[in-house]
């Protein structure tokens, strides 16, 4: 969006169609710092005066709304003014839409006069146009005395409408309700959901008006054709019957496919059933695999979800044709995607470039959302896998009613099907605790017990406990449990024997051999894990952004993870890169399913993000400097 662009309307928008948005998500969109967002903020909440607010809640803005009907009437306010001569994007569309439909150069000096405005204004303008028209590969040509065109494939032309101005172009253009009534009962029978019907009719409105006032598609490149073989393609040809009969002409093919592509490349139904009644392309089923072999290969983390795997087929096929035909999917949840699953956006990255190598597709931001949400849901669902509920004792030595207050506190915090029961301090044994998954206790246990023990008040914070849950989930895989109000899952993984300042290495596999041979030499890693850490780096460079380095490989000296840190005071080279900090792994034979694993993988990406705290590791001269650095509380 351009800087002189109507940002409140954008924002207001942004603020309605999702439950909250980040600064950061905002400016970026927006092309402008966090504080002009703050202070559009400001301005928008001067607009709303007391019908709405806006608040800041952990650097995300939330709208809240008093008075719905004063609401909606200053939102069609602000969308007006957006829409008009008054913003640039109205001034914008308009001319594009002029230029589109002309079928003779257009004066400037005709343009300014119709649009009430100098005729400098629309130079500016036009500088602007033809910049958001390079990435179509479109262009204004002429001179503005003789008269102006637009140059460019009408494949792309009809691209830039749908992503960039149809509502201002079609608005008062709906399609006619015969046609409309046409469509809903072609797709009633139909697995077409009502956002691609939706999308359908939008591209049905361009192609009939394009092609009947004269700017038909023309020839298609092969790939469009083969697409007439696809039972979907059956339907729109049907209906193009039907539309063309009611016209009153003959619907190319070429034209019929281009309204064909919103179905071909539409969202994977949320019914399994009519998701199934698609045909799927057997070539997906190799690109899957490839895409999780790498995903292991690169982070030895094994994905197994038999039903989410089959909707992924269908995902990636969708994926392809919208990539292939360039049928463009908005995500509005990228800047969330990266921030809050930085694993499942890293799983999604390398699926993208599986997706290149093998498809030549560039997998485009949006998309690679929509991955990552796959690959969280993965993350998500095999942790959260259980044989029975998660079962937790309250132990309070002052009361049952101090129990219930505590028990109450829990339930705000736990899963709904946890279970919870209350236990007095005298009636505790460790017999009784042994079937328990966690205890929370306001007091000191009579006796010993295996399970994991959060001490809390009586009335405590429910964030810190979070938390200390969390770690309390990985309590067995944990060699050094530390269940304080630290974020940080690895901690308890380190201790001082496994960090190392490299002062005096001169390259990465120096540093590797200098790491891996500290921890062979103290029992934690088996003789060869040297060796297989370089066989693994020869595989694939494990090197990421920031001069981070994430070297892992199997260690056959015990049943745990082994997690080291090393700094180089002088970053070392690795190929072409250079290395900071490395975080060094020793995995389990049998890690692919490891929720640990997964954790850490998210502590490892989020610090790589967080250039502040990665300086503060980066530079960290003891293991108590390293703990300071790694001390967060969320």
């Amino acid at each position: 969006m351009d800087n002189t662009d109507n940002r409140l309307a954008y924002i207001l928008l942004a603020l309605c169609s999702t439950a909250a948005v980040s600064s950061s998500a905002l400016a970026e969109r927006l092309q402008v710092s966090e504080r002009t967002v703050s202070n559009d903020i400001k301005q928008l909440e001067a607009e709303l005066k007391d019908c709405a607010t806006i608040r800041n809640n952990q650097g995300k803005y939330v709208l809240h709304v008093f008075d719905a009907v004063r609401f909606r009437a200053v939102r069609t306010r602000l969308l007006a003014e957006e829409s008009g001569f008054n913003s640039l994007s109205g001034r914008m569309d308009y001319v594009f839409g002029r230029l589109a439909r002309s079928q003779t150069p257009l004066l400037t000096d005709e343009l300014a006069y119709e649009m009430n405005m100098g005729r400098s204004t629309l130079v500016s303008d036009l500088k602007r146009l033809r910049a958001a028209l390079e990435p179509y590969g479109l262009s204004i040509q002429g001179r503005t005395s003789q008269g102006l065109t637009l140059q460019g494939r009408e494949q792309d032309v009809r691209q830039y409408i749908l992503e960039r101005c149809y509502d201002p172009l079609y608005r008062d253009y709906p399609l006619d309700v015969e046609i409309t009534s046409l469509v809903g009962e072609s797709f009633a029978a139909s697995p077409i959901g009502h956002s691609t019907q939706r999308k359908f009719e939008r591209f049905l409105t361009v192609m009939l008006d394009r092609f009947l006032t004269g700017h038909p598609i023309g020839e298609l490149s092969p790939a469009f054709y083969r697409l007439t073989i696809r039972p979907e393609f059956e339907t729109v040809n049907a209906l193009m019957e039907e539309i063309g009969s009611f016209l009153h002409t003959d619907i190319p093919v070429e034209e019929q496919l281009f309204a064909l592509l919103p179905v071909i490349g539409m969202r994977t139904p949320a019914d399994v059933k009519e998701m199934r009644s698609i045909r799927l392309d057997p070539a997906m089923g190799p690109l899957q695999d490839k895409i999780f072999r790498q995903i292991r290969l690169e982070t030895d983390l094994r994905i197994e979800a038999p039903e989410l795997k089959e909707e992924f087929l269908y995902h990636l096929m969708f994926m392809l044709n919208r990539l292939r035909f360039r049928v463009r999917l908005k995500s509005p949840m990228v800047t969330e995607m990266r921030e809050k699953y930085p694993l499942a956006w890293r799983m999604a990255s390398i699926a993208a470039r599986v997706v290149r190598e093998e498809c030549s597709l560039e997998v485009t931001e949006d998309e690679n959302s929509y991955l990552a949400s796959y690959f969280s849901v993965f993350l998500e669902e095999r942790g959260l896998t259980r044989d029975r509920p998660f079962r937790a004792a309250v132990v309070c030595g002052t009361g049952r009613v101090t129990a219930r207050l505590v028990a109450a506190q829990l339930r705000r915090v736990l899963d709904s099907a946890s279970e919870l029961t209350l236990l007095s301090r005298e009636k505790v044994t460790p017999e009784s605790l042994a079937d328990f998954d966690l205890i929370f206790t306001t007091v000191e246990l009579p006796c010993p017990t295996q399970q994991p023990v959060i001490l809390i008040r009586e009335v405590f914070n429910e964030q810190e406990l979070r938390h200390k849950i969390e770690k309390a989930k990985y309590w067995n895989q944990v060699d050094v449990p530390m269940l304080d109000n630290n974020w940080f899952i690895m901690v308890g993984l380190l201790d001082e024997s496994r960090f190392f300042v490299l002062d005096g290495v001169d390259t990465y596999d120096q540093a590797l051999e200098r790491m891996a041979s500290s921890l062979v030499a103290q029992g934690q890693a088996d003789p060869e894990f040297l060796s297989r850490l370089r066989v693994r780096e020869k595989i694939g460079s494990t090197v990421f952004d920031n001069q981070v380095a994430i070297p892992h490989t199997v260690q056959r000296a015990g049943d745990k993870l082994v997690l080291a840190v090393g700094v180089c005071p002088i970053p070392v080279k690795q190929g072409e890169r250079e290395v900071r900090t490395i975080f060094l792994m020793g995995l389990p034979e049998d890690a692919g399913q490891d929720t640990l694993l997964a954790r850490v993988y998210e502590e490892i990406i989020s610090i790589t993000n967080d250039k502040p705290l990665l300086d503060d590791i980066a530079n960290a001269d003891s293991f108590q400097a390293l703990l300071r650095a790694l001390y967060r509380q969320a």
